[in-house]
């Protein structure tokens, strides 16, 4: 066709975490929300894996994943697409930060964009800070560079400050 415009599809990566509720099925049924938009296709998700909340106070453990995926969904458009799928499963429209949730998405990665505004920053901004974020990565795509640090998320596993403790989850795991 002339004129017409052709949408490439990205490879897109999210982090997913839970630390209300079931949050091994609040991260299944995320994972099961993104999959059925005719946006999104081929979705892998990573092994799931327990951490301790980083932040100030205390809250319970987290479980977390890393999801991949190819997209035609322009970044503000698919992060709009994450908040909706975020309230459908509880998660406060205020996007207020540090609190305990039943669903975090946040972008790590989406194709080779690098986009810093005041309502969405890609890569995530923590994401060399972050095991928890690196080693289900790592499982998905180790030799994957992340836009504008140039880096593999092999390398900045490697190089990681964070001294936290990140398990493997198993159904024999659970509590």
């Amino acid at each position: 066709m002339i004129g017409a415009v052709v949408k490439m599809d990205e490879r897109v990566f999210l982090s997913l975490g839970s630390n209300l509720g079931n949050r091994e099925a609040n991260l299944a049924g995320a994972i099961s929300a993104l999959d059925t938009h005719k946006e999104i296709t081929y979705v892998r998700s990573a092994s799931f894996y327990e951490s301790s909340y980083l932040g100030e106070g205390d809250q319970p453990d987290y479980l977390n994943t890393v999801v991949e995926f190819s997209s035609s969904f322009q970044p503000f458009d698919f992060f709009d697409h994450i908040c909706q799928v975020e309230q459908m499963m509880g998660r406060p429209k205020d996007r207020t930060k540090n609190i305990p949730r039943t669903i975090d998405i946040d972008i790590l990665c989406y194709g080779d964009s690098v986009l810093e505004t005041d309502i969405l920053i890609i890569p995530h901004p923590r994401i060399a800070f972050r095991k928890f974020v690196l080693i289900p990565f790592h499982e998905l795509a180790p030799d994957f560079i992340i836009p504008g640090l140039n880096v593999s998320v092999e390398n900045l596993l490697h190089v990681c400050v964070d001294a936290s403790t990140i398990v493997k989850h198993s159904l024999e795991s659970r509590a």
